[in-house]
């Protein structure tokens, strides 16, 4: 039996000039709105600043006024930006890989803090390699294909093909350099293309599969490719049905075979927002090979992961959020049961618009933040501390891609006009010269998903044909069956 995986879109009634206008004229409401409100509320309470500028605060706070409301012109020019930018300073051509933040801005020298093979082989500063600089490279991998295979759908830049072939020859590298079947490292040393951290995570696996996956049903990826996604993702699943058991208290297990102190590579029995990432591989590995038994894995799963996903969890990462909408997104397409087709839908709703308050938060943070800050070389200064001052600046801009990249991906979503606003000041207020965190990874994601369900116009002067209209998109064709 075939399945169909359609790319749900918005639906478009109005021509392009109307729409544009009237998108402009409902930015300019909005924002306008936003500054009486700011006045207004600002003058009556009569409140101090807190002490903390980074105070949390509750989701419904309204954002500070922007200084402007970008153009598509001015938006598209900072994708482009952000783009060479990408490729020139954060990826390495030896492992086809994106490293988490410069260390500087000098031509050559910008990643010069990765670990050594020697520091990677006596796992120094720690299993995971936390803080040097490639311990989010496949989380960073499943997002650059999610933005690649988005941005070709509206653009149909040749180009793509051979970009989107490198970032999967990254994740394949990490797949297989160090000979453990099915294992995924974070990220793999530049100095030897070969060395790599024990530890892994669920959250690296779930980013890579989901980005796998999507490059597999898209037009960019050829027969010879999908054969060796299909290798890839079966290796992780056969890894899953060996060491994910009640006698490793479901760990996936470290690369040494041992099991992970911090408990992040477990894979069952987990929080909520974890819990659809077992199924969701099973349900990956099954489209891509056509093999039952994957098919009974994923469905042995998925009821029960279903079930515990309706979220009643506060306060978890919107990086967590992000990946808990990539994995049921993925059950979501392939779900044949109406019923269950629309429980998933209605969860994935609510991680939605949880997120919306976190674009709020990002946006009033931003504000007090240095987006041009260097991370320091973790061998002598903080780094990607947790309690440092750059991990603030680093994530924020991450965290503005992560949250509104979750609500677009919910296929009954509006985006609504002022979450449309925080992602254009999101985009529009780095200066992409002097920035150094892969948060950029997450806006440009946001961007081309938000390009291609029409929440953003192309720019005036794109030439004639390379702009794909919403409603023209493609369908996927699945190729597991049973």
């Amino acid at each position: 039996m075939t399945r169909m995986l359609v790319l749900r879109r918005r639906p478009h009634l109005e021509s392009s000039g109307k729409r544009h206008m009237r998108t402009r004229l409902t930015r300019m409401l909005v924002l306008s709105a936003v500054v009486v409100t700011t006045v207004v509320i600002g003058h009556s309470a009569g409140r101090e600043m807190p002490a903390n500028p980074l105070e949390r605060r509750g989701a419904d706070d309204v954002p500070e006024a922007a200084p402007l409301d970008p153009s598509d012109a001015k938006l598209a020019e900072c994708m482009e930006q952000a783009w060479e930018v990408s490729w020139q300073r954060f990826y390495h051509p030896r492992t086809h890989l994106f490293y988490d933040y410069l260390s500087s801005y000098e031509p050559g020298r910008e990643l010069a803090h990765l670990p050594t093979a020697d520091e990677v082989a006596r796992q120094h500063p720690n299993p995971y390699g936390y803080g040097t600089g490639m311990e989010d490279c496949m989380i960073s991998a499943g997002v650059m294909l999610q933005l690649i295979v988005d941005r070709y759908a509206v653009t149909r830049e040749e180009l793509l093909r051979e970009r989107s072939r490198s970032v999967f020859e990254g994740i394949q590298l990490c797949a297989t350099a160090h000979g453990v079947p099915g294992f995924l490292a974070r990220g793999v040393c530049p100095a030897d293309c070969q060395s790599s951290y024990i530890a892994s995570s669920r959250d690296q696996y779930t980013h890579a599969v989901h980005g796998l996956w999507l490059y597999y049903h898209s037009p960019l990826c050829d027969p010879a490719t999908q054969k060796e996604i299909g290798v890839i993702l079966a290796a992780i699943a056969d890894r899953m049905t060996r060491n994910v058991t009640p006698e490793n208290d479901y760990d996936s297990l470290r690369a040494d075979g041992t099991r992970d102190p911090r408990g992040i590579s477990r894979m069952w029995n987990v929080q909520q927002h974890e819990a659809a990432r077992l199924p969701m591989i099973y349900a990956a590995a099954w489209d891509t090979t056509g093999r039952r038994e994957y098919y009974d894995l994923y469905h042995q799963y998925l009821a029960p992961a279903v079930a515990q996903s309706v979220l009643t969890e506060q306060g978890q990462n919107t990086y967590a959020l992000l990946q808990m909408q990539g994995s049921l997104e993925l059950l979501e397409s392939l779900e044949e049961d109406p019923a269950r087709k629309q429980q998933i839908r209605a969860i994935l709703q609510l991680v939605s618009q949880r997120c919306a308050g976190r674009a709020t938060r990002a946006d009033r943070n931003a504000q007090q933040l240095d987006l041009t800050m260097l991370c320091s070389d973790w061998r002598t200064g903080e780094g990607l501390g947790e309690q440092g001052a750059y991990r603030r600046v680093w994530y924020n801009i991450r965290e503005s891609g992560e949250a509104a990249l979750t609500q677009l991906m919910d296929p009954a979503g509006t985006f609504p006009e002022d979450q449309r606003v925080l992602l254009a000041r999101a985009i529009a207020r780095l200066d992409y010269s002097r920035v150094s965190s892969s948060g950029i990874f997450y806006l440009q994601a946001a961007y081309w998903k938000a390009r291609r369900l029409g929440c953003f116009q192309p720019p005036a002067q794109a030439a004639p044909g390379t702009e794909v209209p919403p409603g023209g998109l493609p369908e996927r064709r699945s190729s597991g069956g049973l």
